[in-house]
C-alpha cells in the first residue's frame, strides 16, 4: 500500500519536464494572437469611435492599453490553467511537492516587466495631457493645449476655431454662439473638419457635459469656464448627456447634436441668428460665466418658449412632471 501511495520518482540522471518553457511557449502564442485581434479586429470598433480628433485619439489610447494588458492577463490565465492540468493531485498521490524557496530570475523578470509597463503608461498619459490627446477633456479656463492660439469671439470664418458656449441648467443644455451674435439655442450644430472650442459652464448646480461620440467630457460648474477642444472629422449625429448627478431629472438631461458640412453649418447659423434676433436682445451680454442669481430673470416667458426650453429653470419640477408643488 505504501508503494501505491507514492508518486514515481524520475530515473537517476533523467531531467524532468521544463515547465517554464512550456508555459512561455503557450503564453507567447496566445499573447501574439490576442494582440493582433485586439489591434486589427476589435480596435477599430472600440469606443468612443473616430468621429472627432479627440475621439479617435481616445480610441487609440484604449487600444494601446488593451494590447499592453492582454499579455499580462493571459500569463496569469495560462499559468493557472497549466497548474490545474499538470500539477493537479493524482488519485492515490499524497506526497508533498518539492519545496519552493523562490526563483530570482522569475521575480526579476516580473518586477522589471510590470515596472516598465506602468512607467510607459505614465509617460504616455503625461505627454497626452500636453498634446491634443487631452483636448477633449475640460482643462479649466487656461487650457494646456490650445490648437489655435487666441480665438476671436466676434466672427468666424472656415479655417478658424468655432466657439460654442455650453450652458448647463436643470435639466437641459443650451448653446450660445458668440461669433454669430451670441444667439442661444437648444440645437448643437458643428462644422466638419473645423476646430471647436467648447466653453462649458452652469447657471445652477454642478453638471457634466458629455458628448460621447465627440470624445468630449467636461464638468459644468457655476462660475467656471471649463474649456475643451475637438475637431469633428465625420458628419453624423451624436448624443449629449449630463455626467453629474444634478437632481431628480438628471437621467432625462440629454439631447442630440449634429456634425454637418461647412456650407450647411453656415446656412444654419445665419438662419438661426436671424430667427432668434428678437430673443437674443433679451439675453444677458455674452460672458464666459453668468451670475446664477440674475439669470433666472431671463429664463421665463417668451425666452423659454422661443428657445424650446421645458426645463425647470433651476427648480425641481419641470412642466411635464405630473407632480407639482
Amino acid at each position: 500500500m505504501a508503494a501505491v501511495s507514492q508518486a514515481p520518482a524520475p530515473a537517476a540522471g533523467q531531467a524532468g519536464p521544463r515547465h517554464g518553457r512550456r508555459i512561455f511557449l503557450i503564453w507567447i502564442v496566445l499573447a501574439l494572437v490576442a494582440d493582433l485581434l485586439i489591434w486589427f479586429v476589435l480596435g477599430p470598433h472600440l469606443p468612443p469611435g473616430t468621429m472627432t480628433s479627440s475621439a479617435g485619439e481616445q480610441q487609440d489610447a484604449i487600444r494601446l492599453m488593451a494590447v499592453m494588458s492582454a499579455p499580462v492577463l493571459l500569463l496569469v490565465f495560462v499559468y493557472f490553467g497549466y497548474a490545474l492540468v499538470v500539477w493537479r493531485q493524482r488519485p492515490g498521490d499524497e506526497a508533498d511537492g518539492p519545496p519552493i524557496d523562490g526563483h530570482g530570475q522569475i521575480q526579476a523578470i516580473w518586477i522589471i516587466g510590470t515596472t516598465v509597463i506602468v512607467l510607459a503608461l505614465a509617460v504616455f498619459g503625461t505627454i497626452s495631457l500636453w498634446t491634443s490627446h487631452g483636448s477633449g477633456a475640460g482643462q479649466g479656463p487656461a487650457p494646456i493645449y490650445n490648437p489655435a492660439g487666441t480665438v476671436s469671439d466676434r466672427s468666424w470664418t472656415p479655417g478658424s476655431t468655432l466657439q460654442v458656449q455650453v450652458i448647463a441648467q436643470q435639466w437641459r443644455f443650451t448653446y450660445r454662439y458668440p461669433q454669430f451674435g451670441g444667439f442661444e439655442t437648444t440645437q448643437l450644430m458643428l462644422p466638419q473638419n473645423q476646430w471647436v472650442q467648447f466653453n462649458v459652464t452652469s447657471i445652477d448646480v454642478i453638471h457634466g457635459f458629455w458628448a460621447y461620440q465627440l470624445g468630449v467630457k467636461a464638468d459644468a460648474n457655476p462660475g467656471v469656464n471649463n474649456i475643451a477642444y475637438t475637431k469633428p472629422e465625420h458628419v453624423g449625429s451624436f448624443t449629449v448627456r449630463c455626467a453629474e448627478l444634478c437632481g431628480l431629472w438628471h437621467g432625462a438631461m440629454f439631447n442630440y447634436g449634429k456634425v454637418v458640412q461647412v456650407a450647411q453649418f453656415e446656412s444654419w447659423a445665419a438662419g438661426t441668428k436671424t430667427s432668434l434676433a428678437s430673443i437674443t436682445k433679451l439675453l444677458p451680454a455674452y460672458a464666459s460665466t453668468y451670475d446664477p442669481t440674475v439669470i433666472p430673470a431671463f429664463r421665463s416667458g417668451p425666452v423659454m418658449k422661443k428657445l424650446g426650453l421645458t426645463s425647470a429653470g433651476g427648480g425641481y419640477y419641470p412642466p411635464e412632471d405630473p407632480v407639482q408643488p
